[in-house]
């Protein structure tokens, strides 16, 4: 039986958080970067350019306005954000996991932010002494502003985690499972080559 001894291919996450780590990292940041773009050309259209702030849109926004208020597109992208730092959490060891982590719990607060405007936007109920819908923190913080540092702090921690990850001490070498650093006990021909620390 052939088949009976053939290895089970490994699962989704297993996959991505082994020999698919690198690339599943690189496409993740490719899109968090595409969207933190778009914050970056909105906060330009209002602070360089001078738009009114429901004219700066974006560049998706320009051609497409409905994208800007649509809570479904928001809280949608902050799901992604979410359960794309949760399913490549396994591939992260040592410092890099902890850093890793803390732009998972922040992303998880930001979906709740959204979640909350989600709700709101679809349904009578509104926070105290807001006609219309609004975050938590866009209580004291302009929407704009606030989304900027929720981006920021989120990106900020993933990028030093894919930093160290990267770069990792010979301990964490040792434990991580993926494919993106050489491991001491991989064949030579599969082993990255990997600046001295």
């Amino acid at each position: 039986m052939a088949t009976a001894a053939r290895k089970a291919s490994p699962g989704l996450v297993a996959s991505i958080n082994g020999r698919y780590h690198r690339t599943a990292l690189t496409l993740y940041l490719a899109v968090v970067v595409a969207h933190w773009a778009e914050h970056l050309v909105q906060a330009y259209q209002i602070w360089v350019l001078g738009w009114p702030r429901p004219e700066a849109r974006g560049v998706l926004g320009m051609p497409f306005p409905w994208l800007v208020s649509s809570e479904w597109l928001h809280y949608g992208y902050a799901i992604v954000m979410l359960i794309g730092l949760f399913l490549l959490l396994p591939g992260f060891t040592g410092r890099s996991r902890a850093w890793w982590t803390v732009a998972l719990a922040l992303q998880f607060w930001h979906h709740i932010e959204h979640g909350l405007l989600l709700v709101q936007a679809h349904s009578s109920f509104r926070l105290p002494g807001s006609a219309e819908p609004t975050s938590l923190l866009q209580l004291v913080v302009p929407r704009v502003e606030l989304h900027l540092f929720y981006n920021s702090v989120v990106f900020i921690p993933m990028v030093i985690a894919m930093y160290l990850h990267l770069r990792p001490s010979t301990a964490e070498r040792a434990a991580a499972s993926c494919s993106c650093v050489g491991r001491a006990d991989a064949p030579t021909w599969r082993r990255p080559v990997v600046a001295a620390d």
